[in-house]
């Protein structure tokens, strides 16, 4: 049963807003599409026909409304040697593969991994992707007649000037239309999307990929079909993450890992390439107003109208304006606030997010700059962890205390063993030790070996040892992973108010 009040908030909140953004980000769409095909080495209509089935399932099925999500040049990158050795068919079998893999992904809570990824490595991934999308346009902008970089100026002045003026309608769409007829009319010399490549004709149909069902055929796409699928989920969620930022808002990202698993099955049934979320096209969408599924589906499905009924018209439209909303969009998508805060920030957040963004553009492979972020964030945080830690050796009579402060764990359990040294070296050695650990906490099998080996050394050097002070969760870990209660020494937990 449809929930009328999810009904209403998610399609029918903002319905002219939503239709008007879903057209600005059809036209965008169009020229990456091409390009995103071209990269994969695929006829244009397989990357259009992507987007087109892409936007207008995921709207239905996503978990983030008002995301755009369509054929993009990650996915594109990593199926060129499938495509090179084995034809567009294996092409399509391995984004039906991708799919698969995107919904045992959503069973598996694989979205749960995102709380691992540090806003560091957030901010560092918005930054490259702007710095990439302004990369994208150069280009469009170099060898060019005089026109171009006049129409250019001029979309990026109606683009910002417009809005003071109404936002009844969203500033990059006129912005768009202006310039398509002002083209159209001077007949100027400026490339226009024809130029970038064949728009289809007709309607996408039904096709079964023309590939055997045999093991061959599996050990051929499953590698790349991984690689597709976690590249477009980190995307994806990653993108999600800043559209929530963008608007105030969560979104379900198990949700959102199930609809591009069911995205990417549509779209390669439909003769199209896989794909994921668009930070570009998104950004372009939540600025012109879009924010329920009806801007998600309007695209898709204006995306669709304009190739098959409009397609000698929306070749005309100039790629200047175009490139002065991806221009737009990059501006819009850097983290400003991120450079000022490189001096503000502590220098572990800032190298994190420097490193990510240097990582992504010198490779043009999201996935691979998102890995060094998220493997500098954990270094950096179990430094700082075993910095948090402390003993103290106190003496009374014959008992020599320790009092344990801290996190004990991989990182720290050097430290610990080597603080807690043979008793027999201290200038006042004790007959019996307390190590006291009310203050610390044990995290790992590391922790409770050191542990182990701590209380073995000390009895074999003829000292009687008790431990005291473990809370619940460290003692429950000593008790299942410990050796030192078979060795006749005394562990129990001190009294608790």
């Amino acid at each position: 049963m449809i929930d009328t009040a999810t009904l209403r908030r998610d399609w029918l909140s903002n319905p002219r807003a939503d239709i008007l953004a879903g057209i600005v980000v059809a036209l965008a769409l169009i020229p990456e599409a091409i390009g995103f095909s071209i990269i994969a080495g695929v006829d244009p209509r397989v990357g259009l026909y992507a987007s087109v089935a892409i936007a207008m399932v995921i709207a239905f099925t996503g978990g983030r409304p008002g995301m755009i999500s369509a054929a993009t040049a990650a996915v594109a990158v990593v199926v060129v040697p499938l495509v090179r050795d084995h034809g567009v068919e294996y092409l399509f079998a391995a984004t039906i593969l991708m799919g698969i893999i995107q919904g045992i992904a959503a069973l598996l809570r694989l979205d749960l991994l995102m709380q691992f990824v540090s806003r560091s490595v957030i901010t560092g991934f918005v930054n490259a992707l702007a710095i990439l999308i302004f990369m994208a346009q150069l280009p469009q902008l170099t060898g060019v007649t005089w026109e171009t970089y006049a129409m250019v100026a001029a979309a990026l002045a109606i683009i910002y000037l417009f809005p003071k003026v109404t936002t009844a309608v969203p500033s990059p769409l006129v912005a768009i239309i202006v310039l398509s007829v002002v083209s159209i009319a001077m007949n100027a010399p400026v490339i226009t999307v024809a130029d970038m490549g064949e728009l289809p004709e007709g309607l996408p149909y039904f096709v079964w990929p023309d590939v055997p069902l045999n093991w061959e055929t599996l050990a051929i796409i499953a590698p790349y079909s991984l690689t597709m699928a976690a590249v477009g989920l980190l995307e994806s969620l990653l993108t999600a993450q800043i559209v929530d930022d963008m608007t105030h808002t969560d979104s379900n990202k198990r949700r959102e890992c199930a609809g591009q698993g069911s995205a990417n099955i549509v779209a390669a049934l439909l003769g199209g390439m896989g794909g994921c979320a668009m930070i570009g096209q998104s950004v372009i969408n939540v600025t012109s107003g879009g924010r329920g599924r009806l801007s998600t589906f309007a695209a898709g499905a204006v995306l669709l109208i304009l190739l098959s009924v409009l397609g000698p018209w929306v070749g005309q439209v100039p790629m200047p304006a175009l490139v002065a909303v991806m221009i737009m969009v990059s501006i819009g998508t850097f983290s400003w606030n991120s450079i000022p805060n490189l001096r503000r920030h502590p220098w572990q957040s800032s190298v994190v997010m420097l490193a990510t963004v240097v990582m992504v553009v010198a490779t043009h492979t999201l996935a691979l700059g998102v890995l060094i972020g998220v493997i500098l964030s954990g270094i950096f945080f179990a430094q700082k962890v075993m910095g948090m830690f402390s003993i103290v050796r106190t003496r009374a009579d014959q008992t020599a205390t320790y009092t344990v402060t801290g996190q004990i764990f991989f990182a720290s359990v050097d430290r610990f063993q080597a603080a807690l040294g043979p008793e027999s070296e201290q200038p006042d050695p004790a007959d019996h030790v307390l190590i006291d650990v009310t203050a610390a906490h044990f995290w790992d099998i590391s922790a409770v070996g050191a542990l182990d080996k701590v209380v073995e050394r000390m009895r074999r050097n003829g000292r009687s040892v008790q431990v005291v002070g473990l809370n619940r969760a460290s003692a429950d870990l000593v008790d299942k992973f410990a050796l030192t209660d078979k060795t006749g020494v005394e562990i129990g937990l001190a009294p608790h108010p």
